[in-house]
C-alpha cells in the first residue's frame, strides 16, 4: 500500500488499463504531449505511444463522436472533457448518442466509453468552469455516473468504469487533485457500492467529493461534543446504493445530505425523497438537504467559499437533529 495523490491515483489507473488491455485508448484536448492541463495524464503518451494516447482539436462534439465511433467498433475509449462545464457543448452526444446506442440496436453493440470530466468549485475558476454538473445527467437512462472523493476510490472506480460495457461519466473534482491517501491497487471498487467512511450512531451524513471531506471534518467536531455521525460516500450516483443509506438510517434515525450545487433536481433531493417515501417511520426528525444558493458559482474567493456548504453548516444541521432526537 502506498500514499498517493488523487491525481496520481487517476494516472495510475489509466496506465494500468492501458497496460492490461490493448483496446483501451485515450483522447482529449492536451491529454497527450502536455499531459493534461491538470497533469493527470502526464507521461502516458510517452509510455504507450501516440496511437493510443491522442490529442484532439478543441471540439467537445468531436471528442464524443470519436469516442462513440471507437467504442462501437471494438475499442474502449477514455475521453476527457477538460472542464465538466463544457459537457453543455456536447450534451446531445452524451444524452442522445452514448446512452441510447446499445438500446436502439437491441443490444447488438455495446458502448464502453469512459468520459472523464473535471468537476467542482473552490478553486476560483468562475461560473463557467467551476460547476459540479453531475446532476445534469441523472435523468438520462443508460448512463452510469461516478464521483470519487479519495485516491483509492478514484483508482478503483476508474478501472471499473473502463472495464464496463456501458458509458460511464467519471467526475474528477479539481479541488481534490493534490489530496493524498492510501492506495492498494489490488482492492477493487465496484460501481454501485457506497462506502461508510466513518461509522456513527446518532446521525447519517451523505456527501460526495469535496463535501465528503467537509462532512468528515464536521463529524470530528461533533464527536468532540459527544455526537457520533455516520458519514456515507455514495461513490457512484448511478447506480445509487440506497440500501447502505437505508441501513444507516435504521440505526441513526436522522439524515443530512450535503451536495455541491443547488438542491433542486439533484441526487440529494432524489435521495431524500426516496428515503422519506420508503422509510418515513424510521426518522426521528425531518431529513435535511444542504446545498448551495441557487446562483451561478461566484468567482471571488470569499463569495465562492460562502456559497459552498461549509463544515460549520454541516455540523450545525447534524447537531440540531441529534439534539432534537
Amino acid at each position: 500500500m502506498s500514499e498517493v495523490t488523487y491525481r496520481e491515483a487517476i494516472n495510475a489507473a489509466l496506465a494500468a488499463e492501458l497496460e492490461s488491455d490493448a483496446d483501451v485508448v485515450m483522447i482529449g484536448e492536451d491529454v497527450a504531449a502536455a499531459g493534461g492541463v491538470f497533469k493527470v495524464t502526464e507521461g502516458l503518451q510517452q509510455r504507450f505511444g501516440a496511437d493510443r494516447v491522442r490529442d484532439t482539436p478543441i471540439s467537445e462534439q468531436a471528442i464524443i463522436g470519436t469516442a462513440l465511433g471507437a467504442a462501437v467498433t471494438g475499442m474502449r475509449p477514455v475521453a476527457e472533457v477538460m472542464f465538466a462545464d463544457f459537457a453543455g457543448v456536447c450534451f446531445d452526444g452524451i444524452a442522445n448518442q452514448l446512452p441510447k446506442y446499445r438500446y436502439m440496436t437491441g443490444g447488438q453493440v455495446s458502448v464502453p466509453v469512459t468520459l472523464r470530466l473535471v468537476n467542482g468549485a473552490s478553486t476560483g475558476f468562475g461560473a463557467q468552469h467551476s460547476q459540479a454538473v453531475e446532476n445534469w445527467f441523472l435523468g438520462i437512462s443508460g448512463l452510469k455516473i461516478c464521483a470519487p472523493a479519495s485516491p483509492a476510490d478514484a483508482y478503483g472506480l476508474l478501472r471499473s468504469a473502463i472495464r464496463d460495457d456501458n458509458p460511464v461519466l467519471f467526475f474528477e473534482h479539481k479541488a481534490l487533485y493534490l489530496r493524498k491517501g492510501p492506495l492498494d491497487p489490488d482492492v477493487e471498487v465496484p460501481l454501485g457500492a457506497a462506502d461508510v467512511v466513518r461509522p456513527g450512531a446518532d446521525v447519517t451524513i451523505v456527501a460526495t467529493q469535496l463535501m465528503r471531506e467537509r462532512a468528515l471534518e464536521a463529524a470530528e467536531k461533533l464527536s468532540a461534543e459527544g455526537i457520533e455521525a455516520e458519514v456515507i460516500d455514495p461513490r457512484t450516483l448511478v447506480p445509487f446504493d440506497f440500501e447502505t443509506v437505508l441501513r444507516s438510517i435504521e440505526k441513526t434515525g436522522n439524515l443530512v445530505v450535503v451536495e455541491e450545487g443547488p438542491g433542486s433536481g439533484g441526487w440529494g433531493s432524489t435521495l431524500v425523497a426516496r428515503m422519506a417515501a420508503e422509510a418515513f417511520e424510521l426518522f426521528d426528525s425531518p431529513p435535511r438537504l444542504l446545498g448551495t444558493d441557487d446562483t451561478p458559482t461566484p468567482f471571488a474567493a470569499e463569495l465562492e467559499e460562502a456559497w459552498l456548504p461549509d463544515v460549520g453548516e454541516i455540523a450545525g444541521a447534524a447537531r440540531g437533529m441529534a439534539v432534537t432526537a
